[in-house]
């Protein structure tokens, strides 16, 4: 049975941490501070039944405790798609009323329409490179992402899972060259 979850998946860099992060924003959670200015911990769902926004790569960064392109270096990326398979099933299990954001590779998981809507964020591959190019921390963003090393290799890896994300997908948004505020706006009004 379906979970009322929204997973946004896409090819790295394509900006899912950011949508997620946006949407939180839009749907109203807010932190809350104590009179005495103190944040209170934790987040507050407020106008929606969306609670929480997690990202499935600091998933599992935190239950390795290493990052994920060390995980990569040592363990190889078999090991890396165990995790992720561990992942979504504690997710099945676990995560209701969330938004999760996902690595590139996530959408391969078997139980996935299990977890949520799937929302498919699109863009060119020119238009990934482009976007990470111009955040402030591009050389670290380039740096964290092992399969974005080989330009030619990650060009072809994004031609073989472009249809993929498709299929899989329960909603498309295009998010090239597009305004965050109009891409959340779309989204939630696709969700309703």
């Amino acid at each position: 049975m379906k979970k009322n979850n929204i997973i946004l998946i896409g090819f790295m860099g394509v900006g899912k941490g950011t949508v997620a992060r946006a949407m939180v924003k839009e749907v109203g959670l807010k932190s809350h501070f104590r009179e005495d200015g103190n944040k209170e911990a934790g987040m507050v769902g407020i106008n929606s039944h969306f609670q929480y926004v997690i990202d499935t790569d600091d998933l599992i960064e935190s239950m390795e405790n290493r990052a994920i392109k060390r995980i990569f270096a040592v363990d190889g990326e078999a090991y890396f798609r165990n995790l992720e398979k561990k992942t979504a099933l504690w997710l099945e299990e676990s995560v209701e009323n969330t938004i999760i954001s996902t690595g590139g590779g996530f959408y391969r998981q078997e139980n996935l329409k299990n977890i949520g809507t799937v929302i498919y964020l699109k863009s060119s591959f020119d238009g990934i490179l482009k976007r990470i190019k111009k955040a402030p921390n591009a050389k670290n963003k380039l740096k964290k992402r092992p399969l974005l090393q080989n330009k030619k290799e990650a060009m072809k890896l994004y031609d073989t899972r472009v249809k993929e994300y498709e299929r899989v997908a329960d909603i498309i948004v295009d998010v090239e060259n597009r305004d965050l505020k109009l891409i959340v706006k779309e989204i939630l009004g696709q969700i309703k």
